[in-house]
């Protein structure tokens, strides 16, 4: 299964200098994509793994989920029960907010089981908001949010068009 460096590379060829980035910012992407990667490989433990022991997250359906042992416990019946669609993401912007809290935004699209196209129904605004705690960045945030753009059609259609790119740019990563 690919991973999600492509993120981390992405951001640095368009926000950069010399395709490189900060370290702190480098280093918030990177809790990022590691939970991501969790939700790729259908793997609840692994998606929890990167939040902070209360940090929580709101779904894509809003559900709402508190704590480490929450979020594993809401997704792995999702997991067992379902072939969740893979997440591609491009990160917008990392602002970070102080020395130990940082704001991260991302386009997102979710490529159904067995497909090779995004499905835009599907697309998403990813909101997370991590915290360094000795020394290690955390979630302690996370909202996926759909991106319906009622009154843009034209703004959909560009999210759409950047998010497949990205999928045809790593389909054989």
């Amino acid at each position: 299964m690919m991973n999600n460096a492509y993120i981390l590379e992405n951001y640095a060829r368009e926000h950069g200098e010399n395709d490189t980035v900060p370290a702190e910012i480098a280093a918030v992407i990177q809790v990022y994509q590691d939970m991501l990667s969790g939700w790729n490989s259908r793997d609840a433990l692994q998606m929890a793994a990167p939040f902070t022991e209360e940090g929580g997250l709101i779904g894509f359906d809003g559900s709402e989920v508190a704590g480490r042992s929450g979020i594993e416990a809401h997704l792995t019946p999702i997991f067992a029960h379902h072939k969740t669609p893979f997440y591609y993401c491009k990160v917008k912007a990392v602002k970070l907010l102080g020395p130990e809290t940082a704001l991260l935004r991302s386009y997102a699209g979710l490529v159904p089981d067995g497909k090779n196209e995004l499905d835009p129904n599907l697309n998403a605004h990813h909101t997370m908001v991590a915290v360094k705690r000795d020394g290690r960045w955390r979630i302690e945030h996370f909202q996926n949010t759909p991106a319906q753009f009622h009154m843009e059609p034209d703004r959909a259609r560009q999210m759409t068009e950047e998010l497949s790119q990205l999928v045809e740019e790593n389909a054989t990563k």
